[in-house]
């Protein structure tokens, strides 16, 4: 551990972008904002607004115009040849675009009408649904989450440049943690962390989990734990009751000179090895040298081979995507070794493994049971059961 410590790692692109407007700018741009056209966005497009502003989407400043939109979708890499594998796109109604012109200003609101932001409209363009849906996510099936919200969304992109005027309001719990990138940064260098890794995650933290982190933590100066905690699947646990499970495990079982703990506010796309790439260049951006890419990152279903995830990242030369993957097998509970171990360092089978699936974990959940310290934490686990019973009690009533 070094006591000082310059840049942890360039931000993608070179720069890292602002697009917050602040003093007597932000209330001029929102007295503007109230005469102009308002364009109602999606919950995620919401959320895309805030990192494309605070620069966590660096270096992108705004939604993407169709010539990025196609290289992304085609070849995962922007116009310019940066390499970046998810679209971030605004989509309208054909009937909402027929009244923007291209080279308009207009306003950006919530779904409930509250206003964002606001938007230069550079471009207006058609595209193709299902051809994106193939590419990013490698498949049109309906089944697929990510491909249900392409098929629901407007038939117009509208690409530029964004400010955003007022942030959305946060969950109580996330405030002291919501970090922007260029924060990031000053708390490794206030720390004196040289290498960071992050961990991406939007379940819960459990052993396995924190035998990844550890693991990680024994290479470099410090550890990012950075949940996603914007738009999910309505099957996943909360993202309220997963940010006291992590602040459970960083408060007791971690030391505090080598753990950070922020959060991500961005929407999941469950793109599998798209996302694992682009949840890699938005942690460079934040100021991580390594993140942690473990089996089926980003996955969802059957979609995705478990370690395709992996293998993305040959398609890229290291030194263009700039922050280092440290890739993870399977890791689980084996009552043989009597340990948290890996498919690369256990000899025993299937039957000697303590596998929980979520309908599982539900079930013990529902019956009042414990779950198994070789799963969870004791800490985690009475917060999950306790979420549990009150959800079980409200919706009794």
């Amino acid at each position: 551990m070094v006591a000082q410590a310059e840049e942890t790692i360039a931000p993608h692109g070179g720069r890292l972008v602002s697009r917050v407007a602040s003093g007597a700018d932000r209330e001029t741009q929102r007295e503007r904002a109230r005469t102009l056209h308002r364009v109602v966005m999606k919950p995620r497009e919401v959320s895309d607004v805030v990192l494309l502003a605070i620069g966590a989407f660096s270096p992108l400043e705004g939604f993407m115009n169709s010539a990025d939109h196609r290289a992304v979708v085609e070849e995962g890499r922007l116009a310019n040849g940066l390499p970046w594998t998810i679209p971030v796109t605004l989509t309208v109604a054909r009937d909402v675009a027929q009244s923007i012109r291209p080279d308009q200003e207009v306003a950006l609101a919530d779904p409930a009408g509250k206003l964002v932001g606001t938007m230069q409209v550079h471009e207006k363009y058609e595209y193709d649904k299902e051809r994106e849906a193939q590419h990013v996510y490698g498949t049109t099936s309906d089944a697929h989450p990510g491909v249900v919200y392409l098929r629901k969304s407007g038939d117009v992109m509208l690409g530029g440049p964004v400010t955003l005027i007022d942030f959305p309001p946060l969950e109580p719990i996330y405030e002291k943690y919501f970090l922007h990138p260029s924060q990031t940064r000053a708390l490794f260098h206030e720390k004196g962390w040289r290498t960071v890794v992050a961990f991406q995650t939007r379940n819960p933290v459990h052993r396995a989990h924190e035998y990844i982190q550890r693991c990680a933590l024994e290479v470099v100066d410090g550890l990012m734990i950075h949940p996603l905690v914007g738009e999910t699947k309505a099957d996943d646990v909360p993202a309220p009751i997963r940010m006291r499970c992590y602040r459970a495990l960083v408060d007791h079982y971690y030391p505090e000179s080598r753990v950070a703990l922020a959060v991500y506010p961005a929407a999941m796309r469950y793109a599998g090895p798209r996302e694992a790439v682009f949840h890699a260049l938005v942690r460079k951006n934040y100021g991580c040298t390594h993140i942690i890419i473990g089996r089926d990152h980003a996955g969802v279903g059957n979609f995705y081979g478990p370690y395709d995830a992996h293998r993305i990242f040959d398609r890229y030369r290291p030194e263009e995507i700039g922050i280092r993957p440290m890739f993870f097998d399977f890791t689980f509970y084996c009552r043989r070794c009597g340990l948290i171990v890996s498919e690369k360092t256990c000899r025993h089978d299937a039957s000697d493994r303590l596998l929980l699936s979520g309908t599982k974990v539900r079930q013990l959940l529902a019956q009042g049971q414990p779950l198994p310290v070789e799963f969870t934490r004791p800490e985690i686990a009475e917060i999950l059961r306790e979420a549990y019973r009150e959800n079980a009690s409200q919706a009794a009533r």
